[in-house]
């Protein structure tokens, strides 16, 4: 059986007092929230899904900073499925939302974390700390 590819990012930036704020999306077909992402079109590279999807669920341009760790979990179908994840930061859009997603929030870090539907989910968010402090992201 293949394995289902998948990509995303965890879009940050930095909130007036200097923390992290990260972009959650709610989508109403799990009911569930989580970093934008999804699966790559036939022959698509990851790193072109990742900007794909994250456009297409929040409506925003970003630019692909840091890889973030990857998760690999067994889908509702009973699919092996990798996802990909990229620190991103956005450098254009107005933020509108596409039919899979009804909202999006803004949260401080801490906060997204807590708001995350999934466990596996808040150990990508766990890793962007250090990889924007290693400098190998814009601040």
């Amino acid at each position: 059986m293949s394995v289902v590819r998948a990509a995303g990012g965890a879009v940050w930036r930095r909130a007036s007092d200097g923390g992290l704020e990260v972009l959650l999306v709610h989508r109403p077909r799990y009911d569930d929230w989580s970093l934008p992402k999804g699966k790559c079109d036939r022959g698509e590279e990851d790193e072109a899904c990742a900007h794909r999807e994250v456009a297409e669920e929040t409506g925003l341009s970003c630019s692909l900073g840091p890889e973030l760790p990857s998760q690999r979990y067994v889908d509702q179908r009973g699919r092996d499925k990798v996802v990909r994840y990229w620190a991103m930061t956005v450098v254009a859009g107005e933020g509108r939302l596409d039919h899979e997603v009804d909202e999006v929030a803004w949260l401080a870090l801490a906060d997204a974390k807590r708001g995350l539907t999934y466990a596996r989910d808040v150990e990508v968010l766990d890793a962007l700390p250090g990889a924007l402090a290693a400098g190998r992201a814009p601040a």
